[in-house]
């Protein structure tokens, strides 16, 4: 029975992240056929999936609540929890931003980011798929280092694109603007690294 009710805690970071892939595909689809007209639309639905990585964040605190025991210590199950759900809202705070700023076209960087960014989040699924066996796994500590070298990627195309905006003539606004979505951009990575890094503590810490 105790096997049974840990799996749902499990299931459940899976679940969350998996939500937030579902933030980097839309995000990437966005970009790719970028229109204004389109955009508030595609920020209604980029709501939606955020509501629903709320609501599966609240179902483990609830559930968490309710239990006897807890596969590890409670503090780092919600720590672990909302730092997936931060995953999804930094996403999310892309689309916001390019909405508000009204940017009027994609700059490649951006489409590059957007592929960096939905590597790290698959990669980070696939680190907490193999979680749940963090007693034993052979492997969990390939899948936290594949998420920190993603992550060191984004590093170098941050340094990379804000390079080029800052040297392709681009009015002071338009630098502006671009600059805090490619910020955006890498709090997104950094937010999948601390999902790493916490899901590797918890490993450490418990075996």
């Amino acid at each position: 029975m105790a096997k049974r009710a840990d799996e749902f805690y499990y299931a459940n970071f899976v679940n969350s992240m998996a939500i937030a892939c579902e933030a980097g595909e839309l995000l990437r689809e966005v970009l790719t056929n970028f229109t204004r007209e389109t955009l508030p639309k595609r920020l209604a639905d980029m709501h939606e999936i955020e509501h629903k990585g709320d609501r599966s964040k609240h179902e483990l605190v609830e559930a968490l609540a309710r239990a006897f025991i807890a596969p590890f210590e409670r503090d780092d199950i919600i720590m672990l929890s909302q730092n997936i759900d931060n995953v999804t809202d930094a996403i999310e705070d892309i689309l916001i931003h390019l909405y508000i700023t009204d940017i009027g076209a994609i700059r490649p960087g951006a489409l590059a980011f957007a592929d960096v960014l939905l590597r790290c989040c698959k990669a980070t699924e696939q680190m907490l798929e193999e979680f749940r066996n963090f007693k034993k796994s052979k492997t969990l500590r390939d899948r936290v280092i594949e998420v920190n070298r993603i992550e060191e990627e984004g590093d170098e195309l941050y340094i990379s694109v804000m390079r080029e905006l800052h040297t392709t003539g681009l009015t002071p606004m338009e630098i502006i603007a671009w600059r805090e979505v490619y910020e955006f951009f890498e709090k997104c990575c950094d937010a999948c690294e601390d999902v790493a890094d916490i899901v590797e503590s918890i490993a450490i810490g418990n075996t």
